[in-house]
């Protein structure tokens, strides 16, 4: 992953729709052996084509959402560490990325929602199996300007190189919320097309590193979770969409 100077900025930075991505249909192998027992056992998994948004949601994004829905804004809005226009928006519950899908919806004709685990991870991967992360198995350790980012909150999005998918800060940044409730013991019982997740629980699934952790940068396979009503300052999302 190397700094991209000359390329283009993403259209979610300067519209209302945010720049997606076709993530295609296909099977992949869901989990990983060298990761906590929640990733495992590794199965396989269809997932059928969607879009994905290049980048996590902006501050610029969100407050358009604010404006228009007059709600009012995560805890961390006047932090200086956290209210840069192009940072991901952060603190943000998991209702709270749920409304925003629903105005963007009502706003552009287009049924945008939260990602499954499923669809988030056969995203992360790129369409590359058997890889710790999005780049292959070097450790994050190896990113360009590793030990310089993340010192006290996320970096502005896309500022470095995507994955194969076009994907920007896929597992790094912040944590993304999914829309699965989350279950410790669900690969055992996961249907193989599709899954969606259990049907109830107490706490909502997320994937991805988070700017404040030891090591910034989560394995694709790496689930994690936090009651949905929770608003931390390393939680915040990008938006899916139906493909076609």
């Amino acid at each position: 992953m190397t700094p991209q100077p000359s390329v283009p900025r993403p259209a979610e930075l300067t519209s209302l729709e945010p720049q997606m991505v076709q993530v295609p249909e296909g099977w992949f192998l869901m989990g990983s052996n060298v990761g906590q027992d929640n990733e495992r056992p590794i199965h396989r998994v269809w997932v059928d084509a969607f879009y994905l948004a290049a980048c996590q949601v902006t501050n610029v994004g969100y407050a358009r959402f604010l404006r228009a829905m007059g709600v009012p804004p995560p805890p961390s809005w006047d932090d200086d560490n956290f209210n840069r226009p192009q940072q991901p928006v952060v603190a943000v519950s998991w209702f709270e990325a749920m409304q925003y899908c629903d105005w963007l919806s009502a706003a552009t004709g287009r049924r945008y929602r939260l990602p499954t685990e499923a669809e988030w991870e056969r995203a992360a991967r790129g369409g590359i199996e058997g890889q710790l992360f999005p780049w292959g198995n070097n450790p994050p350790a190896s990113l360009p300007d590793y030990d310089k980012r993340w010192k006290a909150g996320p970096d502005p999005v896309a500022q470095y190189e995507s994955n194969a998918f076009g994907l920007y800060d896929i597992c790094a940044n912040v944590h993304e919320w999914c829309s699965d409730w989350y279950q410790p013991d669900y690969y055992d019982a996961s249907p193989e097309r599709n899954p969606r997740g259990p049907e109830s629980g107490e706490r909502r699934a997320s994937r991805g590193g988070s700017w404040r952790h030891h090591i910034k940068v989560t394995r694709c396979a790496a689930r994690s979770s936090i009651p949905p009503q929770f608003q931390y300052a390393d939680y915040g999302f990008r938006v899916a969409c139906e493909s076609g």
